[in-house]
């Protein structure tokens, strides 16, 4: 079977991480949050949500 060594070696690091933090999901997620706030990269903004635009055309529930 073929082998990917770069999905090997994320699997790797995501294991280790993992059981740095004895795998407390919120250790981790707390640990993920800091490294990108030190980075200075904001990956995904979940704080502003865009409003749900209608569609002008009509739909069947609209006739």
């Amino acid at each position: 079977m073929w082998k990917d060594e770069i999905l090997e070696d994320i699997h790797k690091i995501r294991e280790e991480h993992a059981k740095s933090f004895n795998y407390n999901l919120e250790a981790m997620f707390a640990d993920l949050q800091k490294r990108q706030y030190e980075d200075g990269k904001q990956v995904v903004n979940l704080s502003q949500k865009r409003p749900i635009r209608k569609s002008p055309h009509p739909t069947t529930e609209n006739l």
